[in-house]
């Protein structure tokens, strides 16, 4: 009898990889890309196994290729599984699907054995690609105000945040009054908030006449939260309860870097 495993491998050589190709992506078996000219467009396989059963999903990650190139790590390209620190956005699929969370297939053995496999193309398909590209059109768009830290600043305000495990600030410009600091970030990161809190107190203890707020946009310029110099959140959909841990938390010691 054909185990779960001798299955799942033979779905993934004779039946996902072959359907995700036909989609436009190019990999093998466990990572793939779209084409793209100026960014590394990723989907890659999450596997885990238990005895003879695997179940999988997917990670989605979106690095620019000027930024891995600068940052000189291992391999060819990115590995959409692993997290740099550098990317432009990443999530799991489950996250883009209608229900909003983590969401596995697995490959059992019977007359059905396929089905999972057909779902999770149609999932890679209908959602992950989709905004996949929608991600890299809006990367590529963004950017408008002046530039407020050079590349070495922007590393030196980084390296803290990276300490976290918080996504990097991508850009700080000063926009209309603001310094904009964009990056990878979610409103639901409550980690990134704290951390990104401090450096706008940071920031703003520099009392720099440009800008009288820190304003924190993802990656596709929806903005997040702002703040004033007190590291009050004083946006419109601010989270007003989780305030309350802003002294506590309010990360390692970033802000402008000494020149």
């Amino acid at each position: 009898m054909t185990t779960a495993h001798e299955l799942y491998e033979r779905g993934l050589r004779d039946h996902l990889a072959p359907a995700l190709r036909l989609l436009g992506l190019t990999g093998w078996r466990r990572t793939f890309s779209l084409p793209d000219e100026t960014h590394w467009a990723l989907l890659g396989l999450v596997e885990q196994r238990a005895g003879d059963r695997i179940r999988y999903t997917f990670d989605l990650s979106l690095v620019r290729r000027s930024d891995w190139a600068e940052a000189a790590l291992p391999g060819p390209r990115p590995d959409p599984r692993a997290v740099y620190g550098i990317e432009s956005w990443r999530a799991r699929i489950g996250e883009l699907l209608p229900v909003g969370e983590d969401v596995w297939w697995e490959v059992l053995p019977g007359p059905r054995w396929q089905v999972a496999l057909d779902d999770s193309v149609a999932a890679v398909r209908h959602y992950g690609l989709p905004e996949l590209r929608r991600r890299a059109r809006g990367d590529r768009g963004a950017g408008t105000g002046e530039t407020y830290l050079s590349p070495a600043e922007l590393e030196q305000v980084n390296a803290p945040l990276a300490a976290v495990a918080v996504a990097r600030i991508q850009r700080a410009e000063l926009v209309d009054g603001a310094l904009v600091l964009t990056g990878a970030w979610t409103r639901a990161d409550a980690a990134a908030r704290t951390v990104l809190r401090g450096v706008a107190r940071g920031f703003l203890s520099a009392d720099d006449e440009r800008f009288r707020t820190v304003r924190c946009l993802d990656s596709l310029g929806r903005p997040l939260w702002d703040f004033d110099d007190s590291g009050r959140d004083t946006g419109r959909e601010a989270d007003r309860d989780s305030d309350r841990d802003s002294d506590r938390d309010a990360g390692p010691g970033a802000g402008r870097p000494e020149r």
